[in-house]
């Protein structure tokens, strides 16, 4: 489109015909006691089918193509498949392990312990040797077998097993439990979380309109859209692979976006009300033009989430279709069930808001948005100096996300005073870091091509220890424990990962013919994270592509849309410094820990979503104002003006809901809350209200060009 064409586009849109979001408001509007009657029952039912079925929840730990899947694929075509993992019993006592009564009481515990549910065996440490105990005798562990795998386990299944351990504590003997279905005995629910964030919307809600009910409307639309949608995931996970930490993640971003929506909504709709229009009008006009931002943004957040899919690994597959679902559910709410609720309220709103902005005229007071229209006059006046300026800090903040390093926390970031971390702090003392996270070679060539690869293993640097081959039940091939001298979750181990596929084994394979594999948890978390490095380019590519498309197609743009691109990415530059200088570098005294290896990518498409969110409300203002005056100087300030303090309620209530999931026990949703929360922060503080009003006086008019092209390729979407 070109400048010309753009001086003779129509003007104000209350002049265009109704739209189907209209039609649809009407409806719902006139018929507001069967949209809620339809909603109630569709809520009602989808929990009475999950309360019925139960949820099926598992994670899927497959990595197609990688050396640690090809290394948990051979041993099960030896016979050796895993079908139990194993917890160990850390005992420590200062007087010794083999003290007068402790080994009485620690076999006393040991035979409780074995009749347990779940559990199929249990080795005592004085029937296993020297092996597993220190060198000074002080601390040594016991290890239970069990008879399915720790992903499998609840925590109510094994808080009786930890029951039963404690009691042979005291006088002087500790006892803790370590392994991974251990960790949940330090897993807390997200239920205090999400209260808190409610709590602070609830707050910033009544501040923005004056009243309980009011406030209380978005909050509702965006609880009827989590709670079914919810119960349907509670459903699907007994067909499905869905995570059992999706569901929190899910409901981290279904309240943020649902208030949202529905906030953007109820702001048009007071503004309509305000300027005279009745109820019903009021609502068809809010949702003709709020209707179709929340459309736009949340088909944004759709495209970046489903651009996980493209990654091709089983978790994050199911969370971005979960998340994806929860999003499509709160659009539909916003678009049906709060036209509805504004159905039943509306007159009592007319009253309000009309009194209260009557009131405000009569105290001579500025109308709303004086203060945005200040802000924005100033970053006009200098408009290269505030967006230089801002991008300086942001680029700053991203600087740290250059080192940061993927992995898998293990139970020594875990909570301390847990008992997972206390044990593993426990066998670090006494076996060393590596203890906790042995590297496993697998060997294609039995016992014989296993002890020949021993003495290269052993001689590798940051190698503390090698175990005996252990053959697999067909003889034919056999396992080795290597045992690092870093944690886990050190960037050593990874680099001894990769030492010893690249360097050490080729060469014991080039004199024995035999197949070595590097596998086990430790080499998985690596594989993981290279797996996630390698397809994030192709990520990148389709997300950015297609929103592009989609903010190009709405706004008739080829400028506005790579600016919000390029924003966008800065903000979750920051966001990933930020974790990196928190969860990593230990600031504010975080334990210090690797970032979760999907974490990244999951980020990215969550944030670059919802900052579009934010990106589509202020600049289809602005758009709105470009086509009514042709003023654009005019037209960026008065889009801030009338979106300045909803994107900064909207944003508040965005960092209140995640940055409630900080105080979570979970590491996993500690970060994930803590990146969204700052990235949120960077895009509506720095982002919407200082470096976007600067890029657009910059551009002025040629904003809104569109190669001719473009032009006639591109469908009309209007937001």
């Amino acid at each position: 489109m070109t400048l010309t064409e753009l001086d003779k586009e129509e003007g104000p849109r209350s002049a265009s015909p109704e739209g189907v979001f209209a039609r649809v408001a009407g409806f719902a509007h006139r018929h507001r006691w069967l949209a809620l009657l339809l909603w109630t029952a569709v809520l009602a039912g989808v929990w009475a089918g999950a309360s019925v079925m139960g949820d099926d929840y598992r994670n899927d730990n497959s990595l197609p193509g990688t050396e640690s899947q090809a290394a948990a694929d051979l041993l099960a075509r030896h016979g050796a498949a895993r079908t139990g993992d194993t917890l160990q019993v850390v005992l420590a006592g200062d007087g010794g392990l083999r003290a007068p009564g402790v080994q009485q009481r620690v076999e006393s515990m040991l035979d409780g312990v074995a009749g347990l549910p779940h559990v199929a065996e249990v080795h005592s440490p004085y029937q296993a040797g020297d092996a597993v105990f220190s060198t000074d005798g002080t601390i040594g562990y016991a290890t239970i077998v069990l008879d399915i795998p720790s992903t499998e386990m609840t925590k109510a299944e094994v808080e009786p097993i930890h029951a039963a351990t404690r009691r042979a504590a005291g006088d002087g003997l500790r006892v803790e439990l370590g392994g991974d279905a251990a960790r949940l005995l330090g897993a807390g629910e997200t239920s205090a979380a999400e209260g808190i964030g409610i709590l602070v919307a609830l707050v910033v809600l009544v501040f923005m309109f004056g009243t309980v009910i009011a406030a209380g409307l978005p909050i509702m639309v965006a609880l009827f859209a989590v709670g079914s949608t919810l119960g349907a995931i509670v459903l699907a996970s007994q067909v499905f692979t869905i995570a059992d930490w999706v569901p929190p993640v899910m409901i981290l971003v279904g309240l943020g976006v649902g208030i949202d929506y529905a906030l953007l909504v109820f702001a048009r709709y007071r503004y309509e009300l305000v300027r005279g229009m009745d109820t019903e009008q009021a609502t068809k006009k809010a949702l003709d033009v709020a209707g179709r931002s929340v459309f736009v943004a949340g088909s944004t957040v759709i495209v970046a989430l489903l651009g996980l899919v493209a990654l091709g690994l089983g978790a994050l597959r199911g969370m971005a279709l979960c998340v994806a679902l929860t999003v499509l559910v709160t659009m539909i709410a916003s678009l049906t069930l709060l036209p509805a609720l504004l159905g039943v309220f509306g007159r009592r709103f007319a009253r309000i808001f009309t009194a209260r902005a009557e009131k405000r005229a009569a105290k001579g007071r500025p109308e709303e948005g004086a203060a945005w229209r200040r802000l924005a006059a100033g970053v006009q006046r200098r408009p290269l100096a505030a967006m230089v300026a801002a991008a300086v800090l942001l680029g700053a903040l991203s600087v740290p996300a250059l080192g940061m390093r993927l992995g898998f926390g293990d139970a020594g970031s875990d909570a301390s005073g847990s008992t997972s971390r206390e044990a593993y702090d426990l066998l670090t003392k006494g076996f060393g870091p590596g203890f906790n996270g042995p590297l496993i070679v697998v060997t294609d060539g039995g016992a014989a091509a296993a002890a020949a690869a021993a003495p290269a293993l052993s001689s590798a640097s940051g190698v503390a220890a090698v175990a005996d081959p252990v053959p697999t039940p067909d003889g034919t091939a056999a396992t080795t424990l290597v045992f690092p001298d870093s944690a886990p979750s050190d960037g050593e181990t990874a680099d001894l990962v990769s030492a010893i596929r690249d360097d050490v084994l080729p060469e014991v394979s080039a004199r024995t013919g035999a197949e070595y594999l590097v596998g086990g948890p430790t080499a998985a978390a690596d594989d993981y994270a290279a797996k996630v490095s390698d397809r994030m380019v192709p990520f990148i590519v389709i997300v950015v592509g297609l929103s592009l498309l989609l903010l190009a197609a709405v706004f008739r743009s080829l400028l506005i849309p790579l600016k919000a691109a390029l924003l966008n990415l800065l903000s979750i530059g920051a966001a990933l410094g930020a974790m990196t200088l928190v969860f990593q570098e230990g600031l504010f005294g975080v334990e210090k820990g690797p970032i979760e290896a999907w974490m990244p990518v999951m980020i990215f498409a969550l944030v670059f979503g919802l900052s579009m969110d934010y990106e589509v409300f202020l600049v289809s203002r602005i758009r709105e104002e470009w086509l009514r005056t042709g003023d654009p100087v005019l037209a960026v300030r008065e889009g801030l003006a009338h979106t300045g303090s909803l994107i900064t309620a909207a944003a508040a209530i965005m960092i209140a809901v995640f940055g409630s999931f900080v105080l979570s026990e979970e590491r996993i949703l500690q970060q994930a809350g803590f990146g969204m929360a700052v990235a949120i922060l960077v895009d509506a503080v720095i982002i919407r209200c200082l470096i976007v009003p600067a890029a657009m006086q910059l551009m002025g008019r040629r904003a809104w060009w569109l190669p001719a092209p473009l032009e006639r390729l591109l469908p009309q979407v209007r937001a």
